[in-house]
C-alpha cells in the first residue's frame, strides 16, 4: 500500500462550491446547504481504501459528537468508479448505509470538486470557517493501519474545539497520508 500525503493547501483558501449527489438521499446537495455558521468538514473518503477504514468508525463518533455542537460534516468520494468499481454509486450508498452515516456522502463523478479543494488523498480533511475559509487542513491523528498509534481524531478534533470556543486553530498542522485519489483517465 502506497501512501499518498495531502496537499496542504493554504490556510485561509476560499471553500470551493460544488452540487453534487448524496447517495444516501438521492439528492443533489450544495456547499451551501451544508454549511454550517460556526464550521464546516469537508471530507475525502473512499469505500475500500484501508486508511478510510482503520479510522472510519471513530470519524461517525467525532461527527455525532460534533454534529449537534453546531459543526456540519459531508464526505465526498471522487475516485473514477469505471476504474474503480467498489466505488459506484450503489457500493457508497451500501457503504454509508453499512456505517449508517449521520451526514451527506456525496459523488464526485467529475472529480472538479476534488480539484477544488486540492484533495490528493484518501482520507483527506478540510475545515472551513462560518465564512467558508480553510482553517484546519490535514490529519485526522497519527494513527494510521500498519502503526500503533490509537485512533482519536485528535488533531480534527483541536481545530473543532478551537472554532466552537472562538479561539485561533494552531497552524502547526500535519498532512492527513493515504490512498491516492484515483483519477479519471483522459478521455482523448
Amino acid at each position: 500500500m502506497v501512501a499518498k500525503p495531502s496537499n496542504m493547501i493554504p490556510l485561509g483558501t476560499k471553500a470551493y462550491n460544488f452540487k453534487l449527489l448524496d447517495v444516501t438521499s438521492d439528492e443533489f446537495t450544495t456547499l451551501k446547504e451544508i454549511q454550517s455558521d460556526i464550521g464546516t468538514v469537508i471530507m475525502f473518503i473512499r469505500n475500500h481504501c484501508p486508511y478510510v477504514e482503520h479510522i472510519v468508525e471513530r470519524i461517525l463518533d467525532l461527527a455525532r459528537d460534533y454534529i449537534p455542537k453546531g459543526i456540519s460534516f459531508v464526505a465526498i468520494n471522487s475516485n473514477d468508479p469505471k476504474m474503480y468499481p467498489d466505488d459506484t454509486l450503489e457500493e457508497m450508498k451500501k457503504f454509508s448505509e453499512k456505517h449508517d452515516f449521520p451526514f451527506p456522502y456525496l459523488d464526485d463523478p467529475t472529480q472538479e470538486a476534488a480539484k477544488g479543494f486540492g484533495a490528493a488523498c484518501t482520507p483527506d480533511f478540510f475545515v472551513f470557517d462560518k465564512d467558508l475559509k480553510c482553517v484546519y487542513r490535514g490529519q485526522f491523528d497519527e494513527s494510521r493501519p500498519d502503526n500503533n498509534h490509537p485512533t482519536t481524531g485528535e488533531n480534527l478534533a483541536e481545530a473543532l474545539d478551537c472554532l466552537l470556543s472562538n479561539k485561533k486553530v494552531p497552524i502547526d498542522q500535519h498532512p492527513s497520508v493515504g490512498c491516492r485519489i484515483k483519477w479519471r483517465e483522459s478521455d482523448s
